[in-house]
Parts: structure tokens; C-alpha cells; sequence
């Protein structure tokens, strides 16, 4: 009987069930079987032929001993990874027999030829990407919509009252009547003839990118670098600062750091000039002629820049953490941007100020060793703090111009074997000045040379193992905002693929080679180096490795580095050729950063342009072409272990508990244990890789075992630096994430290692500092797990 149970549609035989072919299942086996051999032949074929076959050398006895490990240079063969008409000695001879000083000459001429600050070098990245195309290589430009502000106008003045009867009168209303000029900062460098840059009539004026405007009228104070314990120990003077200008030197701080600090004590404005002082032996003071007649400081030069809170967040201060195309909302911008005005002057601007201040206030041979040894007391200055004398004020005048633009990167890319393994080499283009040829144009012709060597490796015949990535950022000088909203755009991919960053900022202002890197990659860049020839030749035959002091800098901010590694946990690396004390004096950021000083000072004869394309090349081909990656863990656990005993230390200066570092202790003897393993593996792997002709052609699993082991090696040494990241961020500035590298949060150029561990203890806040050893700990032991998976 049918109810609501019944179904609305039943199945009724009306005859007995029937198979369509006799001896069905006998058919089903035999297709399964057939079709499985054929998959099984198929796979054989990919892993018998993609392995080439071995050359009379390769079966000669001597290349069965090889003494090769993920950090040598010898010979790697050609495997299933990747066939190519080069291998990589002749990759090696390629890149560093192309670089030319011919070549870096002319594209530096080009770079510096006419003013590109951020968002106003299209042209420049047009040209850029037409000869990265000639050369061989893809390549988009990506643009981003940020803000960024250009300046109007300008005035510093010291002002004089009248009469006595007026100086009673507030300061901060100056008129006519009451007050005159005593001095007028000119604000502008000297037109030199022996300058062509100087002399350009669209160069760019003096200013700071990120400073507000103002008109602020007030007693000024001397706050030597304008460090946070700089204004302490003015604080603990009893000198007064609310309502004053600050006249600081630069150096010490990343300059934004010294306004941010300034305001939050209650000031009104911020003078920033260079004091010869920090110039070492190559000063006027000791007798040598001023640029361009000799090797001293020009008197005039100023030195611009951003005034951005570099160390709380970088890229463009509307769009924290997510990349700024147009129609994406913006927040505002009091996390990363001063609100009082700023100015920077020269020291020639700054002597009449600092020569009033003389017998006014303590001198500053009083205070801490570091507040010795200014360099302008040849010239009249006493060097005390101030305040200015009543009656006399400063009046600073900044006008700017705020707005959103467009900012232009240019990306190159050649493809790899291996899709999701990536390379990237980075270099910025826009500079303050229309010269920089040192910052950043020496790095932008040496990039142009290694693209153009990886180009002529193309042209023999050469592909990639892995994916090489170049980039030309935009943008960088206001607060690395090119490579920040890219990396925030891409972070997916990225933290998919990524391998490492190398970056180069300035190629070249001196003889001596710097490193800053990720301990994963302090090995490859020492094998590097020594395979390059030192421009340098006091021993004859000496590389560069050999001249160098073999320090290594701890990662930190103030270049483009600073989101790969700090915000998207990629091993980073920054490098270049700087000053040494028998170097010309480097006018950063001034428009003496030209095409002529470098011609005649800083490399005259552009061979530490070709060198440092030698370096990067050779550094990317290695991380590129050797199928085991040449990362270190190891040398990651060594470091830690000297960071956890300099915050034991600064621990042991601040009263901490001894007991509360065991855990920490204990996970970095955990991660030293398993980086040794893995490491270990790693070399294990790469020798017999090395051997992979010889395995018989009917054992094909063997090969695809070995891939297997390679690729799930790799894999770990690609995520390892990413297990650092703590997604939070650090306090009171999330964007940073790492938990081991971030910039100083007073610095801002100068690494800090564990940065939330130290910021508690500078606080004096226990529970911050239990806070982050809990969160440290738990990353390298994370790390650690991730490695012995």
C-alpha cells in the first residue's frame, strides 16, 4: 500500500541481468594492466632520458672523485633538473668575463644625467626595461599608487630682536617691526664648475620626503645626534626642550627617528646638518682641499632624505601591509610620519646657528664620549647646548606638496626548470638628487651588467635551473616603498617560492667590500667572493675575499631588503663597496653624489662597478644552479647561539632571572642538533648527485629517490628562514614580523637581534621580556621540528 514512504520512482527487472561482452573481468585486468605498463614505460623514459649521457670525462675515474659539497665551486653535471648547452663552469666564466667597465661607465652617465626622484622617472624606467629586453630577459614595469609628497618651498632664519623692550614680546609672532634677519640659510648647494650635475637647472631642492609642512618660530636647542638617549641625557640636564627647535647632527640614528623623538618631547621643529667632525682624518681641519679640488667634504652639500618612522613601518604610510593600487583604501598617517617640520642644512647653514649657541647652556664635552668631537671647532664653534639666548629665535619655513602617484618598478624574469624555487635580485633606481651615482645608480649599472652577462649565458644556450627574478625598485628613498608594496602584492607567492633576496643599494663609494646577510647565506656569499679578482691588488692575485675584513653585518633596514626579510621571512642579503679611512669623502644624498665625483674619487676607473656584478652574478648563479641548495642552517644555529648571549648579557645589566633563559638555551642546542643533521644530509646529497650518470638505466626509482631526497631538502632549507615569522609582529609595530632580525626601534638602520626580548628589557617590562622569550623559544624549536621532520 503506498504511502509517503514510497518511492516516487522504483527500479522493476524485467528480465534477468545480462553483461554486455562475454569474459568482462578478464578484459577489465588486462586493460589495467596494459594501461599501468605504459604509464610505468612513460615515467622511465622521463628519468632514463632527461639524465644526459655520460661524457668520456664523466666515466673517467678522476670525475668519480669529486670533492664537491653545497659549498664548492666545482663542476656540476647536467641531470633531470635541468639539461642545458652550459654548464656552470662555463656559467661562472660567462658571468664574470661579460662585465664591463665600459659599459658601467655609460650606464651610470645615463642614470645620473638628469634629476629621477620617486615617482618622477618613467622615462628611466622605460629605458630600463627596453635594455633588460634587448639583453635577453622579460621584463613588465609594475606600478603602484602611493603618497609621497615634493617640495614648495623652504626658509631657515635667525632672527634678532630689535630692542630689548621687545623681548618680551612671544616669539613665536615675528613681524617686521620687531625682529631682523641676522642670518639667512641659503638652503642650495654651490654650482661648481668642475660639477655638471651642480649645475643643472632642474636640480632637486633641499628637503626631507615624509616632512610636514610648517611655519614654527623658536629657541633652538643643540641635541647632538638626537638619539633617544641623547634626549635623555638632555632631559636629565633639566635643559629645556618643549617648544624649541632641535639643530642635530646626522649620523647615529636613521633621521626620522631623531624627529619622531624630537616631537614626542615636546619640540616644534628639526634642523639636521653634517658635521665634519664624522669625516675621520680627510676633513678641511686637517689641511685637505674641499671637493672637488680634494678630498674633504664640499662645505655646501646637504644631505636630503626621509624623515618616514623607517623602523615602525616602511612602504607607503597610507597602505600598511597591503599593496597601494589605485581605489584601495588608506589609513591615516600619524604611525609613520612627523607632524612637526624638518629641514636638513648644510654645515656651512649650520655655523652661524651653532657659533650663537657658544657660552649658552652646558658644552657638550660635559655629556657622554659621544657627544665629543665635533669637527667645526676650527672655525669658531664651542659646541654648547643651549638654549639660544633670549632675543634670538630660529624661524623655519617648510612648504610641501602632498600626493598620490604613480611609482614604476621594472621586473625581468627568466624561468627556471623549477617553478616554484626563485631567486630574486633587486636594485633601486630613484634617488634624491639627479645625480647618485653612488646611492643608488652605481648598484643600477652593476645590475644592468649582471642581467646583461645572464643574458649572454641565455645566448649560448644556457636555462636556468631555478627562477631568476630582477628588479628595479622605485621609491626606495621615501621609505622603501617600491619593493614594500610589491612584496605585500606578492607575499602569496613569495612565501611560496622564494629562495632568497639579493640586494644591492650602493655598488660602489669606496674600495671596501660590506656584507649585511641572513646566516643561511653567509657560505655562499664567502665561496662568492673569493672566486672574484679584489680591484684591489696589494697582494698580487688577492680576491676579495681576501681584502676583506670579513665582518658580517646583522640584517637591519634603511634598503629594499627590509620587507623580503624582516616582513616576508626570505634570507636576505645587502652588499657593496663603501669608504674606507684613506677614502674621498662620500657626499650621501647631495648633489656632489655625481657622475664627476665618481669619475674622479670613487671609482674612476668603474672597476668596483664590474666587481660587484662579478659578486651578485656569481652569488645568484650558485643558489640558482646547484641542484642542493647552498644554504646553511648551521651557521643560523651558530648565530643564535651569539645572539641569546648578548641578550643574556643586556639581561644580566638589567637584573633579569638567570633561570628564565634555560628554555631558550635549550632550543637553540635543539636547532644547532638539528641543523647539523640536515646540513649534513644536504652534503650527502650533493655528492651523490654528483654520481648520478653512473646509477644503470634500468634502476630509474633510484634517480627519482634521489630527486626526492633533494627536492624534500631544499624544501626545508626554503621555509626554514619563514619559521621566524610571528604573525602578530613585534609590539607596537606589527608589520615587522621576524622574531630574530627587525632594524632597532631607535636606530632604524642598525640590526637588533631577538628585538622583542630587547625592547622589553630596555622597558624595564618583565612581562614583555616573558612575553617573547616564550614566542622566540617556541619559533627555533619550531624550526628545529621542521628540519628533523
Amino acid at each position: 500500500m503506498a504511502d509517503e514512504r514510497t518511492p516516487l520512482i522504483q527500479r522493476v527487472d524485467v528480465r534477468p541481468h545480462r553483461d554486455r561482452y562475454p569474459h568482462h573481468r578478464l578484459r577489465f585486468i588486462c586493460t589495467s594492466l596494459l594501461s599501468a605498463t605504459i604509464i610505468a614505460g612513460g615515467l622511465a623514459a622521463v628519468f632514463i632520458f632527461s639524465c644526459a649521457p655520460p661524457s668520456h670525462d664523466e666515466l673517467a675515474p678522476a670525475s668519480r672523485v669529486s670533492t664537491w659539497s653545497p659549498f664548492s665551486t666545482s663542476r656540476i653535471p647536467a641531470g633531470w633538473l635541468g639539461k642545458t648547452a652550459l654548464d656552470f663552469e662555463d656559467l661562472q666564466s660567462t658571468l664574470l668575463e661579460t662585465p664591463s667597465a665600459e659599459n658601467a661607465k655609460e650606464w651610470s652617465r645615463y642614470y645620473t644625467s638628469g634629476p629621477h626622484l620617486a615617482g618622477k622617472n618613467l622615462s628611466q624606467a622605460l629605458w630600463t626595461r627596453e635594455r633588460w629586453q634587448e639583453w635577453g630577459v622579460e621584463s613588465t614595469i609594475v606600478d603602484y599608487d602611493v603618497y609621497i609628497n615634493y617640495p614648495k618651498g623652504h626658509r631657515l632664519a635667525l632672527m634678532e630682536k630689535k630692542d630689548d623692550k621687545a623681548k618680551e614680546t612671544d616669539s613665536s609672532a615675528v613681524s617686521e617691526e620687531e625682529w631682523k634677519v641676522r642670518y639667512e640659510a641659503r638652503l642650495e648647494e654651490d654650482v661648481l664648475d668642475e660639477d655638471e650635475t651642480s649645475q643643472l637647472a632642474d636640480r632637486i631642492p633641499t628637503f626631507h620626503g615624509y616632512s610636514a609642512s610648517g611655519n614654527v618660530t623658536a629657541p633652538y636647542v643643540f641635541v647632538n645626534y638626537g638619539t633617544y638617549k641623547d634626549f635623555e641625557e638632555l632631559r636629565a640636564a633639566n635643559v629645556s626642550l618643549e617648544g624649541k627647535i632641535a639643530l642635530a647632527k646626522y649620523g647615529g640614528v636613521f633621521r626620522g627617528l631623531k624627529v619622531k623623538r624630537a616631537q614626542e618631547m615636546g619640540m616644534v621643529g628639526v634642523v639636521m646638518y653634517t658635521d665634519p667632525g664624522d669625516d675621520g682624518a680627510l676633513t678641511e681641519k686637517n689641511g685637505n682641499a674641499t671637493y672637488p679640488d680634494g678630498p674633504a667634504r664640499e662645505p655646501s652639500s646637504v644631505q636630503r632624505g626621509s624623515v618616514q618612522f623607517l623602523s615602525f613601518a616602511p612602504g607607503d604610510p597610507t597602505t600598511p601591509g597591503y599593496p597601494s593600487k589605485p581605489g584601495c583604501p588608506r589609513q591615516p598617517v600619524d604611525h609613520a610620519m612627523p607632524h612637526i617640520p624638518s629641514l636638513p642644512i648644510s654645515y656651512l647653514d649650520a655655523l652661524p646657528l651653532l657659533k650663537t649657541l657658544n657660552g649658552h647652556g652646558p658644552k657638550a664635552s660635559s655629556f657622554n664620549q659621544y657627544w665629543h668631537g665635533g669637527g667645526l671647532d676650527y672655525r669658531g664653534v664651542e659646541y654648547n647646548i643651549g638654549p639660544s639666548p633670549d632675543g634670538l629665535v630660529l624661524n623655519l619655513v617648510n612648504e610641501q606638496e602632498y600626493v598620490t602617484t604613480p611609482l614604476w618598478n621594472v621586473i625581468g624574469v627568466i624561468n627556471g626548470t623549477i617553478p616554484d624555487e626563485v631567486v630574486v635580485l633587486g636594485n633601486h633606481r630613484d634617488a634624491w638628487v639627479a645625480g647618485g651615482a653612488g646611492d643608488p645608480n652605481s648598484g643600477s649599472a652593476a645590475l644592468n651588467e649582471v642581467i646583461r652577462s645572464f643574458g649572454a649565458a641565455m645566448a649560448l644556450g644556457w636555462r636556468p635551473m631555478r627562477t631568476i627574478v630582477f628588479a628595479s625598485w622605485d621609491g626606495e628613498e621615501y621609505g622603501l616603498i617600491g619593493s614594500t608594496e610589491w612584496v605585500e602584492e606578492y607575499l602569496p607567492w613569495l612565501s611560496a617560492s622564494a629562495i632568497a633576496y639579493l640586494n644591492v643599494d650602493v655598488g660602489t663609494s669606496g674600495p671596501e667590500f660590506k656584507l649585511s646577510a641572513a646566516p643561511l647565506l653567509n657560505r655562499v656569499v664567502q665561496e662568492a667572493i673569493q672566486l672574484v679578482a679584489s680591484p684591489n691588488q696589494t697582494i698580487p692575485g688577492q680576491s676579495v675575499y681576501t681584502a676583506w675584513d670579513k665582518h658580517i653585518a646583522t640584517m637591519g633596514s634603511g634598503s629594499d631588503f627590509t620587507a623580503f626579510q624582516d616582513f616576508a621571512g626570505i634570507p636576505s642579503i645587502d652588499m657593496g663597496f663603501g669608504p674606507n679611512a684613506k677614502s674621498a669623502v662620500y657626499h650621501y644624498h647631495s648633489n656632489y653624489d655625481s657622475f664627476d665625483w665618481m669619475n674622479k674619487y670613487g671609482d674612476p676607473n668603474f672597476e668596483y662597478h664590474t666587481t660587484i656584478a662579478k659578486i651578485w652574478a656569481l652569488i645568484a648563479a650558485k643558489l640558482v644552479e646547484t641542484p642542493v641548495l647552498q644554504l646553511n642552517a648551521t651557521d643560523y644555529a651558530l648565530g643564535l647561539q651569539k645572539y641569546v648571549s648578548a641578550v643574556k648579557a643586556k639581561a644580566k645589566a638589567s637584573a633579569q632571572a638567570d633561570g628564565l633563559w634555560t628554555p631558550l638555551d635549550e632550543a637553540v642546542r635543539h636547532f644547532l642538533f638539528a641543523s647539523t643533521i640536515h646540513d649534513g644530509t644536504a652534503v650527502d646529497l650533493a655528492e651523490q648527485y654528483t654520481h648520478i650518470c653512473d646509477i644503470p638505466w634500468w634502476q630509474p626509482w633510484k634517480r627519482a629517490q634521489l630527486y626526492l631526497a633533494i627536492r624534500n631538502v631544499n624544501t626545508k632549507y626554503k621555509y626554514l628562514e619563514r619559521k621566524f615569522l610571528y604573525p602578530d609582529g613585534l609590539d607596537g609595530r606589527p608589520w615587522f614580523k621576524h622574531v630574530v632580525f627587525a632594524p632597532g626601534k631607535w636606530t632604524g638602520y642598525a640590526g637588533a637581534t631577538f628585538p622583542g626580548i630587547v625592547e622589553g628589557l630596555e622597558e624595564g617590562n618583565d612581562t614583555l621580556v616573558d612575553k617573547w622569550v616564550g614566542v622566540v623559544t617556541g619559533a627555533i624549536n619550531g624550526a628545529a621540528d621542521w628540519l628533523e621532520e
